[in-house]
């Protein structure tokens, strides 16, 4: 089965630009309830992902250096300066739904991209865990 039909379209998902400032990239995701969400540049391609506790340790790390870190400290960062890249891998559209749930194993959701590495949208542990379940049901009503 092709995964393209569980995919969650980019105009769907929350993400941020890898050249937004810390502080733009802390207020939007601000307003979700997500703890971690894909970049991409502005090219559209797949950068990584961001989470809270990157934000979290970014700011800890300049208190370090700093008396009393500011919104406006804030803004001389980009997210490139902080996301990690390789965390959270994405896979390409045609990937199978084997291939996927090894992915979802580790990650809360899984990126993904086309060839050019283009960010397509993501698709979610919970849609996975759902298919396989259906499966599962649909062979066990099969037997009976």
């Amino acid at each position: 089965m092709n995964i393209a039909s569980f995919i969650l379209p980019k105009s769907e998902v929350v993400y941020l630009r890898d050249n937004m400032t810390i502080r733009q990239g802390l207020e939007k995701l601000r307003h979700t309830t997500y703890t971690a969400v894909p970049v991409i540049d502005v090219e559209d391609r797949y950068v990584g992902v961001v989470g809270l506790g990157d934000f979290l340790w970014n700011i800890l790390d300049r208190n370090e250096q700093l008396e009393n870190v500011t919104m406006k400290h804030m803004e001389q960062m980009t997210l490139r300066d902080i996301i990690q890249h390789g965390r959270v891998k994405p896979v390409c559209i045609d990937t199978n739904m084997e291939q996927l749930l090894g992915q979802a194993q580790v990650q809360n959701f899984v990126p993904v991209i086309d060839d050019r590495n283009v960010f397509i949208g993501i698709v979610t542990r919970s849609d996975i865990i759902k298919y396989f379940v259906k499966k599962q049901l649909d062979a066990v009503n099969e037997v009976i």
